[in-house]
């Protein structure tokens, strides 16, 4: 019998302003993939922090091939001075995984951050030491070459388990991360988003603290607010 292989990538920490970027490739035969669902696999935003827990052990179980790359913020800093976007960033690092998928992949998900959302599966594609090609758009394969199709979707976690799955792979990767932070700097700093009031408590309290410093994402607008806040509350 012949097995077709699939996989889906998707990330967690995108917009976070502490803690890194956690990208996560998640391989599946897609006659298993029905399994995923079956036992609840679904967007990570939409589980609770308990259920992900649950049910990070059982997608390794399930899957093939997961792999896995945090990248932290002293990265991300030096890619925005670079003039290296994120959606940049990450399809380099989507692509990095990708060639060091062992198994032979029929089709990738990935979840695109861009606005134009074939336009992330494109520059994969450029960066991609694999052949592949990306659906709905114009692509001349060569004759005698396996191509892997490449479909890239706005909420592509919503739709595919194999993403739904390599978002709680990503989410539970990053929500360690910041455990592990926490406890190395003995501060609470939340879930390390914008959103976050304990979040934005934390860097406001912390603005000199080097330690905490080297975690936090330099170029993003919301340090930029916290700083010009701080300035006027000294007054």
């Amino acid at each position: 019998m012949f097995l077709i292989f699939i996989c889906g990538g998707d990330e967690a920490g995108r917009g976070a302003l502490i803690g890194p970027l956690v990208i996560a490739i998640v391989g599946i035969k897609k006659n298993l993939e029905y399994k995923l669902s079956e036992n609840g696999v679904k967007d990570s935003k939409l589980l609770s922090k308990k259920k992900r827990k649950l049910l990070f052990p059982l997608i390794n179980d399930i899957c093939n091939e997961i792999k896995i790359i945090k990248i932290y913020p002293d990265e991300i800093n030096k890619a925005f001075e670079d003039k290296i976007s994120l959606n940049q960033l990450e399809a380099i690092y989507f692509s990095n995984l990708f060639n060091k998928m062992e198994n032979e992949v029929d089709c990738i998900y990935l979840d695109s951050p861009d606005v134009i959302q074939e336009r992330f599966g494109l520059t994969f594609q450029s960066l991609s030491k694999k052949p592949v090609y990306v659906k709905n758009t114009k692509f001349k394969k060569e004759k005698g070459i396996k191509y892997t199709k490449v479909i890239s979707e706005h909420k592509a976690d919503l739709k595919y388990p194999v993403v739904s799955a390599a978002s709680i792979i990503a989410k539970v990767v990053r929500d360690n991360e910041i455990k592990s932070i926490e406890k190395k700097l003995k501060i609470k700093i939340g879930s390390g988003y914008p959103s976050d009031k304990i979040t934005i408590e934390t860097v406001r309290r912390n603005l000199k603290n080097e330690k905490l410093s080297a975690y936090l994402r330099k170029h993003w607008k919301t340090l930029e607010k916290i700083k010009q806040t701080s300035l006027f509350s000294d007054f």
